[in-house]
């Protein structure tokens, strides 16, 4: 029996090390366009959707036969301006939303008969730092640092394109706001929720 553990654990880290080997590495530019909202605690403001745009670069890394790997992105995103309406003082703001993203997806490649097309599914978490101005008119507060989950699907083309879309849960709150109900301040928290549709070329 010692003998037969042996042999199973022998041929899976070989295996494990011929598919490390033989693993499919790509870097290259990504960019993309997004619909990004702010997701309110409460029904007193309503936040208008916003689209913006996304850059940078993107790395691959794939095993193949099990078509396992993950891909990690340095992005600048812009998601918009987001005009918000407190509908309780009967005002309007604006927030700002540039952020340095680094998403960081598993992704699970679905072999096809046809080798030219290859779909995907993804999903990970994102950290994302805001580089756009964090105070805006005294009242909402940006943070600096806003957490998300990623979960989507695409596909890649010839080896080289991938076209994918996405959809970003924020899992901290992104903006704060005070507003008066009843005549008492009250504290409204806001989570970015978007799609993200994006186009890369690997090398």
């Amino acid at each position: 029996m010692n003998t037969l553990k042996r042999i199973v654990v022998a041929l899976l880290v070989a295996t494990m090390t011929i598919g490390v080997a033989s693993a499919r590495f790509g870097i290259g530019p990504k960019v993309g366009m997004n619909v990004n909202t702010l997701k309110f605690s409460t029904e007193v403001l309503d936040p208008a959707n916003r689209v913006g745009y996304t850059g940078g670069i993107m790395i691959d890394f794939t095993v193949p036969v099990i078509g396992l790997g993950f891909d990690l992105s340095a992005m600048y995103v812009h998601r918009g301006d987001s005009k918000i309406y407190d509908v309780i003082k009967q005002t309007e703001g604006k927030v700002n939303n540039d952020y340095f993203e680094i998403p960081l997806n598993l992704k699970y490649k679905i072999g096809l008969p046809i080798p030219i097309i290859q779909p995907f599914i993804i999903t990970g978490p994102s950290v994302a730092f805001r580089t756009s101005k964090k105070d805006i008119e005294n009242a909402f507060k940006s943070k600096t640092v806003d957490w998300a989950w990623n979960v989507g699907a695409g596909v890649e083309i010839l080896n080289h394109i991938q076209v994918a879309a996405s959809y970003g849960f924020g899992m901290t709150k992104a903006v704060s706001f005070l507003t008066n109900i009843g005549g008492q301040e009250a504290g409204i928290e806001g989570k970015n929720r978007y799609w993200t549709v994006t186009a890369a070329y690997l090398f």
